[in-house]
């Protein structure tokens, strides 16, 4: 064997070793907590401190453990691979807002699951949004709490698959924000905003999308508008369906809107819609229709409204009682067979 040969096999030795190491980096699961290391392999035995640290040791599709009560990042976190991060039952795993969002989801093809966590802002340190998603395929909240966030509690503007359930998001802005082809689904949760904001915000911008969003045996409350399906582009489509759900103290209830004359649809059944100041259901402009069964309309200032030229259709069943105003605008009676 010659020493050219020895050398070439030398370097592929060389070579397999560290493709084995980084392959070996690459956990199932990494473990994050407050006595940990960066330094560390974050593994059970010896944890990390941050989620970056964590993240850079996770491989694609695994899992992030916070095993105690503590912050667990200073900057924005940017999440770009597939992942699910999710707090131990009892720990306040805490992401917080600071100069930004607290997370950042911007890859193609990512499907990233957030489970038990605090979402909140480090007062005074300008934190923007709870978590952002701006590209992915896939974006599911569970059991977790985004409070005080001063811009937008969880923001979805591309076309992502969103699942939120048993959810608190509360005292910011804006609840949910889904745009641009973005479809959610929303379950068990409370959403609310600030007197100035949407609880829920579907809104389509873009030519020729979709964007949709149902919302089943959830409480909306404290917002501008508590759920608010809107249109600004010709050719971008929105629907929004609530079922089951307590719409409380806003300022307006279920509001279906079309700016450019884009296909916005609202279906409202079986909800409580109460102490609302202005419309309690509305389909508001050209292109919009609503469509209501079974609702309980009560002590808001106007129960069901046609506005400037929106379609409003109705079971005939809904309880529209003790409002200042039961009805406003054609409100047609449709036979439901």
């Amino acid at each position: 064997m010659n020493a050219r040969s020895i050398l070439r096999i030398a370097g592929g030795l060389a070579l397999a070793l560290v493709l084995s190491t980084a392959a070996q980096a690459q956990l199932f699961r990494a473990y994050l907590a407050i006595g940990g290391n960066d330094a560390n392999p974050c593994t059970l035995p010896q944890p990390c401190r941050l989620l970056p640290a964590a993240l850079n040791a996770v491989a694609p599709g695994g899992e992030i453990w916070l095993l105690d009560s503590a912050n667990y990042n200073t900057a924005t976190v940017n999440v770009t691979k597939s992942v699910n991060i999710l707090a131990v039952p009892g720990a306040v795993g805490s992401v917080v807002a600071t100069g930004g969002p607290a997370i950042s989801i911007a890859t193609a093809g990512v499907k990233v699951s957030l489970r038990n966590l605090v979402i909140v802002p480090l007062p005074g340190a300008g934190g923007t949004d709870g978590v952002v998603m701006s590209n992915g395929a896939s974006l599911t909240v569970e059991q977790t709490l985004v409070s005080g966030i001063t811009g937008v509690g969880i923001r979805v503007t591309t076309a992502s698959t969103v699942k939120i359930v048993d959810t608190t998001i509360r005292g910011g802005h804006e609840g949910l924000r889904l745009q641009d082809g973005a479809g959610a689904t929303v379950t068990r949760s409370v959403i609310g905003a600030s007197g100035t904001g949407y609880a829920v915000n579907v809104w389509g911008t873009a030519a020729g999308t979709v964007t949709t969003a149902a919302i089943a045996d959830s409480t909306l409350e404290s917002g501008w508008v508590a759920a608010f399906a809107h249109s600004s582009d010709p050719t971008a489509s929105v629907r929004l369906v609530v079922r089951g759900c307590q719409v409380d103290r806003n300022a307006y209830g279920l509001y279906a809107q079309s700016e450019a004359g884009g296909g916005v649809v609202l279906i409202a059944s079986g909800n409580i819609v109460a102490h609302t100041a202005y419309e309690a259901l509305a389909a508001d402009g050209i292109g919009t229709m609503a469509w209501a069964s079974g609702n309980t309309i009560s002590n808001n200032g106007t129960g069901l409204a046609a506005l400037n030229g929106g379609i409003f259709e109705s079971a005939g069943d809904n309880a529209v009682r003790h409002n200042n105003v039961g009805k406003f605008g054609t409100i047609t009676v449709v036979a439901t067979e």
